[in-house]
């Protein structure tokens, strides 16, 4: 059975890369960049569901750690050239003006220091329950961005980088969203995952079964700020140009959007729901021209922010009928899905 659902994973990443290798030839530019969105957002989404869903923390600093490794990656990457024309009112620090490395590498890097940011404001925080560590984390998300908001001689303060490489394609983040996928999935199903869902559950019971609270949650928002380090990386690389304002809570938000309407706990809503939201989001852009639209008796002028006011109501509507998200807690596996194609249909009698 685990070797038989082994090469049918194996099949199912050789058929998305197949895949990729399709739509990048054949997809315009505009589609492939929507298309990185819905992997990157996969890795923000599945990174905070870890500490969210799966551990039952209210955190809300994941921007936070997102502007982390979108600038640690962008200043290893730009060229020195590149560098001297960003920084033309404070020179960039050593050795930083002179240090350009792969990209990969600089990813790694990235993932490190949020992580590393992570274990240090984990440290307090996690301390606190609910709405006390939601304030917590929120406050350390301003603080850093604050911080990269005034350190000119590091971040180019509030006039942020631009010229960043464009490293970033269909390969590069799909890849790193089936990593992050077998990664966290893997996590989940071990020992230290079942410790998780138990935190969540009830923190005194799993308490009185050995476990230890500070630890677990340690791990489980360290390897979520590790992940949203090398998606905020590869978010920096697509733009091709950052500035503290993306960072703002409303980036933490939209994230925590898509593990809710994904579902609170699971991988499978969480992957589906990141392309949802993000196609759906550029599919209703149309509703920001100042124009005419007709549907049939209905007829409107569009105008700025329409898009998100109908994006919203949409979303409220799946919140109202699916209030545990598209899939609750619930994953697509293969003994689910050939469980389901083997059942036979019932005849007159009741009979299979």
């Amino acid at each position: 059975m685990k070797k038989r659902n082994k090469l049918l994973n194996i099949a199912l990443i050789a058929i998305v890369f197949l895949l990729l290798l399709a739509a990048n030839n054949g997809l315009d530019s505009y589609k492939i960049r929507i298309l990185n969105l819905c992997a990157i957002y996969t890795i923000f989404a599945l990174s905070l569901n870890l500490i969210n869903g799966f551990t039952g923390l209210f955190s809300l600093g994941h921007a936070g750690f997102i502007a982390l490794g979108a600038y640690t990656t962008a200043l290893l990457t730009m060229s020195e050239k590149i560098k001297t024309q960003n920084f033309f009112m404070e020179a960039l620090i050593a050795p930083l003006n002179h240090l350009s490395i792969p990209f990969l590498p600089a990813l790694i890097v990235a993932g490190l220091i949020s992580a590393f940011i992570a274990f240090l404001i984990g440290a307090p925080a996690l301390r606190l329950k609910g709405d006390y560590l939601a304030i917590a984390t929120l406050g350390f998300a301003e603080i850093i961005r604050v911080v990269l908001n005034n350190v000119q001689n590091i971040t180019n303060g509030a006039l942020g980088l631009r010229g960043i490489p464009h490293y970033t394609n269909l390969y590069w983040s799909f890849g790193i969203a089936i990593v992050t996928i077998i990664i966290v999935a893997s996590l989940i199903n071990s020992s230290y995952g079942r410790a998780l869902k138990a935190i969540r559950e009830d923190e005194i019971a799993a308490e009185s079964m050995g476990i230890n609270l500070f630890k677990h949650k340690t791990i489980a928002f360290v390897i979520g700020a590790f992940f949203a380090g090398i998606g905020g990386g590869l978010l920096g690389n697509l733009m091709g140009t950052i500035d503290p304002s993306m960072f703002k809570f409303v980036f933490t938000f939209n994230i925590l959007l898509i593990v809710v309407v994904g579902g609170m706990g699971s991988i499978t809503g969480t992957v589906i729901a990141a392309f949802i939201v993000t196609i759906g989001g550029e599919l209703l852009r149309f509703l920001d021209m100042e124009k005419v639209y007709s549907f049939g008796f209905i007829s409107f002028t569009g105008i700025p922010g329409l898009r998100m006011v109908i994006f919203s109501i949409l979303l409220m509507i799946i919140v109202l009928f699916f209030r545990t998200g598209i899939m609750g807690t619930k994953e697509f596996t293969w003994k689910s899905i050939f469980k389901y194609s083997n059942k036979k249909p019932l005849d007159e009698g009741g009979n299979k």
